[in-house]
């Protein structure tokens, strides 16, 4: 129960009020978007260059833990994949760009927006490295082998090589990937940071979280759940439920579930559908109401399942 209290509560807390403010019209869709927009461009990439920058290269690339959290990610996606024919009810909803769509709603948790906040309240500075590398192993299945699935049948004729280094060109102009990889080779190098430079990046960073959270409560405001719900169940189902059972049973082969980095996994597998889902979604025109319900009814429904891993894994 103070695991709810202490980190669930506030958590969640924010994200209520971003929500409450969509609703109640204090902020419209142009804030949600400015808003995003400095989360995704400014204070989330500026969080994850400032400490992985200032973290030694080895405590963030853990080999063990990338093909762990891999594995799950990699089986929920492809589960997800295969839902789709069990749910769609026509032909153009269970083409290949459908099924990775399901695959990518299934799979991709909202670890940047949802996740490094969550950690970093749970578990302070330590919880951050081990959260970027699932953002980087989530980011590498999900948007490469995912966007790469959608281009094979939207952009059909274009060629396999010419589509993965489209989809693979869309993750590294990405500033998320783009600050950690920049981060990690700062720290690589041994690049001394001045200390102006460093607290500019703590004032910039530590706006991250709250901004973030608050920004998925805007965009939750801002949309309804009209069509889609057989595949957005399932999709629910498979986020909150069977990824995190995966992840406990493949990740202690790989890493103590009793570390911090075991309890990031374990979290962050545990974590609701991305928005990224529906962005993909709209980008591509194809399965936009499934995966916007996906999008609600995992955030809705992870209120309960987070909060009841947290207490399971005693974090006060």
């Amino acid at each position: 129960m103070q695991a709810i209290l202490n980190v669930a509560f506030p958590i969640f807390g924010v994200i209520l009020a971003g929500y409450l403010a969509g609703r109640w019209r204090i902020l419209g869709g142009e804030a949600t978007g400015a808003l995003n927009a400095f989360v995704s461009y400014f204070a989330l990439p500026v969080l994850f260059f400032g400490t992985l920058a200032r973290t030694p290269v080895r405590a963030v690339l853990d080999p063990a833990l990338m093909l762990g959290f891999g594995l799950a990610v990699v089986a929920t996606f492809v589960v997800g994949m295969i839902s789709t024919r069990l749910a769609a009810q026509d032909r153009r909803r269970s083409g290949l760009a459908a099924m990775s769509l399901q695959g990518i709603a299934s799979s991709w948790g909202n670890v940047g927006y949802m996740g490094v906040p969550l950690c970093l309240a749970a578990f302070g500075e330590a919880g951050l490295p081990p959260a970027m590398l699932t953002v980087i192993v989530t980011a590498v299945v999900s948007m490469v082998f995912g966007v790469m699935l959608i281009e094979l049948e939207v952009a059909a004729g274009h060629g396999p090589v010419k589509t993965f280094l489209r989809a693979a060109f869309n993750v590294a102009r990405n500033p998320l990937p783009m600050s950690i990889a920049l981060g990690i080779f700062v720290s690589a190098v041994g690049v001394p940071i001045p200390t102006p430079a460093e607290k500019w990046l703590d004032l910039l960073g530590s706006a991250a979280a709250p901004c973030a959270l608050f920004a998925i409560g805007l965009f939750l405001s801002d949309k309804s759940i009209k069509s889609g719900l057989a595949e957005a169940g399932l999709a629910t189902l498979i986020k909150l439920l069977l990824q995190p059972l995966l992840a406990i049973l493949i990740l202690p082969f790989f890493v103590d579930l009793n570390s911090v980095a075991g309890k990031v996994a374990l979290l962050m597998a545990a974590l609701p559908t991305a928005a990224n889902a529906f962005v993909l979604a709209k980008q591509f025109d194809v399965s936009v109401e499934q995966n916007t319900a996906a999008v609600l009814l995992s955030t809705a429904f992870s209120v309960i399942t987070v909060s009841a891993l947290l207490v399971w894994l005693r974090v006060s």
